[in-house]
């Protein structure tokens, strides 16, 4: 199999290592905006380059990774749709609601395949949740608790292309929060802070925010992140139903510390960041991805599952603006 990877920063370099290791991936075909980096990340996994997207998309491969700059993966997913070409984007399609339904809206008409990029799907402990709470071994779920913590606010250039920290950041923790659950939210009430870094408010963004969620079962939710978490990179999940509770992402590398006098030791190596602390479950996506390419597995995340996620994030970010609870039915996209 051949695939197209387009852009190779951090994240692209990455799945680049992970597609040249895959044992069914014969040829890897990069490209980016940055010559240099692209040679780098081919020298380094044996692939070939190529000096732009549409090279990429024309020289034959069989399938494409998109990691590009977010305001560029609309364009791209469209471009491989009209192609031909199964998709794997990742988050999010776009930073806006139209946008998403443009390209989603392209694969659907060419009648492609377009899996996004949700890694917490493929995680471990998420899926083990998963399989606890529809298994019904917690009982009647009743409360939800989902933490999102990055140890250092990004690149100031960054805020402003990012759509803010609901699109951003914990649209992560709005999908996982279906997937798990299997519910749907019907409202929300958010807010945020920007006492932090003045990059922040510079950008109309806030570094830390929190979100009440009501699912339609009556489960309350709630979702917090911040850009601030010195002591390292977390992301939690707790669940608690009428028999038992559970929690994902607790482990000897959480970032947490016991007050207790008795309590567990503090973590000796806290997780520094997302790709320390995902890469299995990033192996895991690409893997599945590739089953679907070759038509041996169904698509695990569809494009619509972004679709959910962004139009909660939405709805937060409408909250926040106008310190009010706000319906899903009054966000648009369905």
């Amino acid at each position: 199999m051949r695939i197209g990877l387009i852009g190779t920063g951090r994240i692209g370099s990455f799945h680049a290592g992970v597609l040249a290791r895959h044992p069914r991936v014969d040829a890897l075909v990069v490209t980016d905006p940055d010559a240099a980096r692209a040679a780098r990340v081919a020298e380094r996994t044996g692939a070939t380059t190529a000096t732009s997207a549409s090279e990429v998309l024309a020289s034959g491969v069989d399938a494409v990774v998109i990691a590009s700059a977010t305001s560029a993966h609309a364009e791209l997913i469209g471009r491989a749709a009209r192609a031909g070409l199964p998709a794997f984007c990742e988050k999010p399609i776009a930073l806006d609601l139209p946008g998403t339904l443009g390209a989603l809206g392209a694969v659907e008409r060419a009648g492609s395949v377009l899996q996004l990029g949700f890694m917490r799907r493929f995680d471990a402990g998420y899926a083990a949740a998963r399989t606890a709470v529809r298994g019904g071994s917690l009982g009647r779920l009743h409360t939800v608790r989902a933490v999102t913590s990055d140890p250092a606010p990004p690149p100031a250039a960054y805020l402003p292309l990012s759509g803010g920290l609901f699109r951003d950041c914990l649209v992560h923790d709005f999908d996982i929060l279906r997937w798990v659950t299997g519910r749907e939210v019907t409202e929300v009430y958010a807010t945020g802070s920007d006492a932090g870094p003045p990059i922040f408010r510079a950008a109309g963004d806030v570094d830390t925010a929190a979100a009440l969620l009501t699912l339609d079962d009556g489960t309350l939710a709630t979702a917090t992140a911040t850009r601030c978490n010195g002591a390292g990179y977390d992301v939690r999940m707790e669940l608690a139903g009428e028999r038992d509770q559970i929690a994902v992402g607790l482990d000897g590398r959480t970032p947490l510390t016991s007050a207790q006098p008795q309590g567990p030791p503090a973590p000796a190596e806290p997780w520094p960041g997302f790709l320390e602390r995902f890469a299995p479950a990033y192996e895991a996506e690409l893997d599945a991805f590739v089953g679907v390419v070759r038509g041996e597995a169904a698509n695990p995340c569809d494009g619509r599952e972004a679709l959910h996620a962004l139009r909660i994030a939405e709805a937060c970010e409408l909250s926040r603006k106008e310190r009010r609870p706000v319906r899903m039915t009054e966000i648009p996209g369905l």
